[in-house]
């Protein structure tokens, strides 16, 4: 996608570029300072409903806090999801303080802490194993507290997902159980108290081929469907992961969600709802839901040429905004969109490197990209700044302070 297809998405009025409606210049003097995250509310929102067209009603959506666990936007996405997951004791706090159902909520991740299990257990919400070892500290855990905890077995499976930015199943992985060993963990659970709901598989993440998506959905149904007998009572709980992908970089085409979601529909309502019939089946979304909601704007404090090449280094950087420096999953760097926030629409003057203010030549927002006439006071906006943004950033290198974060 072109920049100009990121800036129409945002919108504009008289070539300044909006967000929740707002311009960025005078969302600027709002927040009063920069940098700043600003994530648009109604993108959120507009982005949930057209998942929810274009999946079958029976699918219960989820979304990963760990794309973007601001509490503003994980209270607003409340709202509109069925299901929370999180990764840590801080983003289950978060996500209890939205005042969801505690069993409307998952807690994944490899090296869960004893006191982040307790307070799992304590909370009700679903504990998805990561491994045997981890399972023996749940169940000591209820012990401990009188509580029968309820979890689901996080499955390692033997495949990939072909195309995604980072693969998280398949081979050895610090992700899960693998598919092979779970007959005879779960051969033994009922010797315990614990309930043991269902599982949850997810093999790989920003995925924007439509085709590949579904084939890692059709070998995980498959692969549902053989480990379901093995769990001691009810299968009552299916989470089919997530993966979908956003268009980050020009020759990136968006994901073709319609043609998803029917192939969905046959798979949930053909395959899983007649075969586990009580079973709640959740694909869980972080970055597709959030990730072109947000900006992260910045403002240029000098403009300089150094042997033919034009610099504008702005008050914000890789410290912020790690991904778009493409010290995030990138192999090869590519540039994120980027505009001009107060003159979105106008025609380039030729290429700028935008460069961040911190002491290493990794610090590049932006690497001959085409821009109107540059000056001193400029706000530069980083598209595709909604998820894995601020929380995946090395905030505190070289002590530079924080920047603020809205939803508008």
């Amino acid at each position: 996608m072109r920049t100009s297809d990121h800036v129409a998405a945002h919108g504009t009025t008289d070539g300044r570029l909006l967000v929740g409606g707002v311009p960025v210049d005078r969302l600027a003097e709002r927040v009063g300072s920069t940098p700043f995250f600003a994530y648009d509310r109604a993108l959120i929102t507009d982005r949930v409903a057209e998942v929810r067209a274009a999946v079958p009603a029976s699918l219960r959506l989820g979304y990963a806090v760990k794309a973007n666990p601001m509490p503003a936007v994980v209270q607003h996405l409340a709202g509109l999801v069925d299901h929370l997951d999180v990764a840590s004791a801080g983003e289950l706090a978060v996500a209890l303080d939205t005042g969801c159902d505690p069993g409307s909520i998952s807690f994944a991740g490899p090296g869960k802490t004893d006191a982040e299990l307790r307070r799992a257990v304590a909370a009700g919400v679903t504990v998805e194993v990561e491994s045997r070892t981890e399972l023996a500290r749940l169940v000591r855990t209820g012990k401990e507290l009188a509580l029968r905890p309820r979890a689901a077995v996080r499955v390692n499976p033997s495949f990939a997902v072909k195309g995604s930015g980072m693969r998280m199943g398949g081979g050895p992985q610090q992700f899960g159980v693998d598919a092979e060993a779970i007959p005879s963990l779960l051969g033994e659970v009922s010797e315990h108290d614990v309930d043991v709901v269902g599982f949850h598989v997810f093999a790989g993440s920003q995925n924007l081929s439509a085709d590949i998506l579904v084939q890692a959905l059709e070998k995980t149904v498959d692969l549902v469907l053989e480990l379901a007998p093995h769990v001691p009572g009810t299968v009552e709980y299916v989470n089919l992961g997530g993966g979908w992908g956003i268009p980050y970089f020009e020759k990136d085409q968006r994901l073709d969600l319609a043609a998803l979601g029917s192939r969905l529909t046959d798979l949930v309502d053909g395959r899983l709802a007649p075969a586990l019939p009580e079973a709640t089946v959740v694909i869980e979304l972080g970055r597709y839901l959030v990730g072109e909601a947000g900006l992260y704007v910045t403002r240029v404090v000098d403009v300089k040429e150094s042997r033919g090449r034009s610099y504008a280094v702005v008050d914000g950087g890789m410290h912020h905004q790690l991904a778009a420096s493409g010290n995030f999953g990138q192999v090869i760097r590519r540039n994120y969109p980027v505009a001009l926030a107060a003159r979105a629409t106008e025609e380039p003057a030729g290429p700028v490197t935008v460069v961040g203010c911190l002491c290493t030549p990794l610090d590049v927002l932006g690497e001959e990209v085409d821009l109107p006439e540059v000056e001193v006071g400029d706000l530069v906006a980083v598209f595709q700044a909604g998820a894995y943004g601020l929380t995946a950033s090395p905030t505190a290198f070289l002590g530079h302070p924080a920047p603020a974060e809205v939803l508008v």
